[in-house]
């Protein structure tokens, strides 16, 4: 993105132009395995993309902080005696939530003028939220001076503001892929421990392919938090013979023994996706780490069966993109990625059938679900940071 011209809009909304703002940026992210098992304690893959979001700041001596964005023409003046109540809806909930945890924890933020620019399709599920609510957290801690803050606990603090504020019930691994990103590596994460390893992703004459289904959807209005009680209950049921605080605990072998404790089909099979993804997951950092794509290809294409199936997440629009992908040679896995219901897939693709493939999914997807399907050649990039400029 041309900063240069994020700098003439910043200075067209708030004057001022001997006065320059500090630029940061933070990326977006994209799980290439390991879905709807960071909120149950599991395991995940992700790793951080060159999309993501800017932000423009500067102190103002006002009594109010201002939020305008390139994205979306609502801006808002809002006071600071006002920053702790919720705008219906909003996109400026996200940096508001952030603004209010630096709050709870006795750092007062001051009068700021703010610009957001993102080039993260909003609602794609690549975790535009999480890069709006970091890069916000990276930049007030920067101003703030609140060098006890580690990265760690920016990536807490964000995902509490989602879960507090916003009110959608994420669990940490956006955020944290967001933070922690490194440039051609993938982050192994424990999500019940925050243990985490950066595992070498090289492509090896493959493209990393994401393709937004461009169905709009609201990851608060969605069926995601149905999908967070379901898997409480399968717990509940499960603990009667296993003592484990949260599904990842509880192993693949284990969960075929002890799956007839969940009584209910339907939260069997919730239980049954998040447990074997977990072993995918696993088996997926050992197929890396012997330098396979294949394998690992093989993996994704199960992950996005049982996400299908068994936690039903997908859709139409999401299997068809998924299932086209699937018919092509030299595509060496896709799955759908990010919380479902529309969204994104994410789809290695050996670089000679490249064309081929954005070719033949883009029309026969159109032929199916009459959508435009949108395609991004992603980069493995390093988490949130400022940038000179």
């Amino acid at each position: 993105m041309d900063t240069n011209r994020l700098l003439e809009h910043f200075f067209s909304l708030y004057g001022k132009p001997e006065d320059k703002p500090r630029v940061f940026f933070a990326p977006g992210r994209v799980n290439l395995i390991g879905e709807h098992t960071d909120y149950n304690g599991g395991y995940v893959l992700p790793c951080a993309i060159q999309y993501g979001t800017y932000l423009l700041i500067r102190p103002s001596a006002e009594k109010f902080i201002s939020f305008a964005s390139t994205n979306f023409e609502n801006r808002y003046k809002i006071a600071l005696n006002e920053l702790t109540v919720k705008i219906d809806r909003a996109w400026v909930n996200y940096p508001l939530g952030v603004i209010d945890q630096f709050r709870q924890m006795n750092m007062e933020v001051a009068g700021q003028e703010m610009l957001y620019s993102g080039d993260i399709p909003n609602g794609a599920g690549l975790s535009s939220s999480a890069s709006i609510e970091m890069v916000t957290a990276f930049a007030l801690k920067s101003l703030l001076n609140g060098t006890a803050l580690s990265m760690m606990d920016l990536v807490k603090l964000s995902q509490r503001a989602e879960n507090q504020f916003v009110g959608v019930n994420c669990g940490i691994m956006d955020q944290f892929a967001v933070g922690m990103g490194a440039k051609d590596h993938a982050l192994f994460l424990n999500c019940a421990t925050l243990a985490y390893k950066t595992i070498p992703f090289l492509l090896d004459g493959h493209s990393l392919i994401i393709v937004n289904t461009n169905k709009s959807r609201g990851l608060s209005d969605s069926k995601y938090n149905e999908r967070v009680a379901e898997c409480k209950q399968a717990l509940e049921d499960l603990n009667r013979l296993v003592p484990a605080s949260n599904l990842g605990e509880v192993s693949f072998m284990q969960f075929y023994k002890i799956q007839d404790q969940i009584p209910d089909e339907r939260i069997r099979s919730r239980a049954r996706h998040v447990i074997s993804e977990n072993q995918r997951v696993l088996n997926a950092i050992s197929s890396l780490n012997r330098g396979g794509l294949g394998q690992f290809g093989a993996l994704m294409n199960a992950s996005h069966e049982s996400l299908r199936d068994n936690y039903e997440v997908t859709g139409f629009e999401l299997d068809t993109l998924v299932e086209e992908a699937w018919k092509i040679n030299g595509v060496t896995g896709a799955r759908m990625t990010g919380a479902g219901f529309g969204g994104c897939t994410v789809n290695l693709v050996r670089k000679e059938a490249v064309d081929r493939f954005m070719e033949t999914v883009g029309k026969a997807y159109f032929e199916k679900t009459a959508l435009e399907a949108t395609f991004y050649m992603a980069e493995v990039s390093d988490g949130v940071r400022e940038i000179q400029c």
